[in-house]
């Protein structure tokens, strides 16, 4: 791994760096991207750069400033990043050092850059409905912001049964989302995707898969979906296209047409949208 704070590259990114009243780290106040990277190249960049901003406003931050930004990617990926097949980026940005509780303290910001290499995700995995619902009225609906502890819980609850991502459905019953991916899926033969109103993220690799595979945005409840869902799958920054081969107690073809389809059309286009 390598770490970049505030236009400084660390020399051991395990060591202490950042405040202990920093907000982000007392009360999760701040937001976040991850972006993947093939061979040391981010993969849509500018896109994910936008989302930040759009972010930090929802939550009430300053802009970041994005020439630090790209700044802080080129300093953790200039050395040795190239030789890896796949990587993660991770760009925080949160409100810096405050008083102990729920008010900011309007200090500077603190701006983390990290990278380090990961794994391909499998090509299919199993997914597991939870009871907790996503409130898509909530004051961070739709934002990716550092407040995790929702998704840190129901992802344990998928995988104590069996289950690589959890699935939510929003305080209407309509599907939502899952902790760290979206969902699509096909119904009467044609594909669909929940719409942002549902409360789900604005995920980057959501927004290609409409744009490039004609996914019709749609809000249904997710029992529904569950139960007449001819295929489905999920897509991330780290999962691209991802089958469902099991949802809760129901098997599903991994990968149906419908998904083989996505994927191949992904695998076609990922390159439009590198960015050396």
């Amino acid at each position: 791994m390598r770490a970049w704070l505030n236009g400084t590259l660390l020399a051991d990114p395990t060591e202490g760096a950042v405040a202990v009243t920093d907000h982000g780290f007392t009360v999760g106040d701040g937001v976040f991207e991850a972006v993947k990277t093939v061979a040391g190249t981010p993969f849509a960049l500018t896109r994910h750069l936008a989302r930040l901003e759009r972010s930090a406003k929802g939550l009430g931050l300053p802009a970041p400033d994005l020439d630090d930004v790209r700044h802080g990617v080129s300093a953790v990926l200039a050395d040795g990043a190239a030789g890896d097949p796949i990587g993660r980026l991770r760009i925080t940005w949160t409100a810096g050092p405050a008083p102990m509780g729920s008010g900011r303290g309007g200090g500077p910001a603190t701006l983390v850059v990290a990278y380090s290499p990961i794994e391909h995700a499998p090509r299919e995995t199993s997914v597991v409905t939870v009871p907790w619902t996503r409130n898509e009225n909530g004051a961070t609906a739709g934002l990716k912001t550092t407040s995790y502890a929702e998704n840190v819980i129901a992802l344990a609850h998928a995988q104590e049964r069996g289950g690589t991502e959890a699935v939510f459905a929003n305080t209407a019953g309509n599907l939502c989302e899952g902790t760290g991916s979206n969902v699509f899926y096909v119904l009467d033969g044609e594909l669909r995707t929940p719409t942002l109103a549902a409360g789900c993220l604005a995920g980057i690799t959501r927004e290609l898969v409409v744009e490039w595979c004609g996914a019709r945005e749609v809000d249904e409840p997710l029992a529904e979906v569950r139960k007449r869902a001819s295929e489905a799958f999920l897509v991330s920054t780290t999962r691209d296209v991802q089958a469902i081969a099991r949802w809760d107690d129901r098997e599903l073809p991994a990968p149906g047409p419908v998904t083989q389809q996505c994927a191949d059309t992904w695998a076609a286009r990922e390159a439009e949208t590198m960015e050396p």
